[in-house]
């Protein structure tokens, strides 16, 4: 008999991550799985060459939550999640990352005696004033199978958990579908020479909503780069308020997964507030920039190319002018970003 594995997303980065555990179960003869997204099926963010990009199928399940609350988006899912469960038969749940959604899918799952894995679990900024760090701390506690990305969220985990054989380092899931992507990125319709131009990313609210200091911020950026291109692929909030306080920003939209992939590969450099750009850009040797105090991935930071400096206007002209003058650090890949996480998981779920 088959064990079936329900596979929840939460957001659009979600499938990013989930999609080499799907193809890697679909090779597997005892699994079967399915698709659910906690969202909307029509999603702006979910564009059809998403799924076509990442070649994977699109959800067979929406529980249609659209609420910007973070209590009242918990609630909801864990209401829908929970019919769900009603009318299906699970063994195991996987979660991804530390979204409220994923949470309330974790407190559901486990309320009806189901096992819980949560897929890129350890990972903390050590800021309980942080909601996704409450979410994070919740949902590891209660997962029966903790995979880890790295040796810092492999000991966090560990170390928080009763039971040892509950945690397991499969590796870096993003690098899974980094490496089945390379040869198909494309080329963005841009006039930009490889290696010739910055990628700047801004999603972080709180960075966002500190407009004078975004300015700063921003000042910074283009004060360094010069007359090098900056290219901003940026949607909603960020979008408007970078345009208004700094047009010498080129701000562009939003491009498919693979042109996305490719612009940030030939970059010179990428100045983001992303986590998942960062790992990025450490697969590729790109300079890394992040605007946070913080990364879930200390990896990139040890090991690879990206350099934190929060919302420090000062802290980011200085690294930026190391970069020009051809002072940045060098990188290298951290253990086991070796395109084989899925295969692991698979194979745990399996024995198990």
């Amino acid at each position: 008999m088959k064990k079936n594995i329900c596979i929840v997303a939460g957001a659009r980065p979600n499938f990013i991550k989930v999609a080499p555990l799907i193809r890697a179960i679909e090779k597997a003869e005892h699994l079967s799985y399915e698709l659910i997204y906690t969202g909307r099926d029509d999603d702006p963010t979910l564009e059809p060459s998403l799924f076509s990009d990442l070649q994977m199928p699109r959800p067979s399940v929406y529980l249609g939550i659209d609420s910007t609350s973070l209590n009242e988006i918990t609630s909801r899912v864990m209401g829908e999640f929970d019919s769900y469960l009603d009318a299906h038969t699970v063994d195991v749940v996987v979660v991804v990352d530390d979204l409220a959604s994923t949470m309330a899918t974790a407190i559901v799952t486990k309320k009806r005696g189901i096992k819980l894995a949560h897929l890129v679990a350890g990972t903390r900024s050590f800021d309980i004033q942080m909601p996704k760090e409450i979410n994070r701390l919740v949902i590891d506690a209660l997962s029966d199978y903790l995979f880890t990305a790295g040796m810092k969220s492999n000991s966090v985990a560990t170390r928080e958990q009763n039971e040892l054989s509950q945690t397991f380092m499969v590796g870096n899931i993003l690098m899974d579908t980094l490496r089945f992507n390379q040869s198909r990125l494309k080329r963005p319709s841009l006039d930009v020479n490889e290696g010739e131009y910055f990628v700047f990313t801004l999603n972080r609210k709180a960075l966002i909503a500190d407009e004078e200091n975004l300015k700063n911020v921003l000042d910074a950026i283009t004060s360094q780069v010069g007359s090098m291109p900056i290219i901003a692929p940026l949607r909603g909030k960020a979008r408007e308020v970078v345009a208004r306080l700094s047009p010498g920003i080129h701000i562009i939209d939003p491009l498919t997964y693979l042109e996305f992939g490719w612009l940030t590969a030939h970059a010179k450099a990428i100045i983001t507030d992303s986590g998942n750009v960062a790992e990025e850009a450490t697969f590729n040797m790109v300079p890394c920039i992040t605007l946070n105090d913080y990364t879930e991935h200390q990896e990139t930071v040890t090991i690879g190319t990206n350099v934190l400096v929060g919302g420090n206007p000062d802290k980011l002209r200085e690294v930026l002018q190391c970069l020009q003058e051809g002072r940045f650090k060098k990188g290298a890949l951290p253990e086991r970003w070796d395109g084989r996480t899925a295969e692991r998981i698979v194979q745990i779920l399996s024995n198990e």
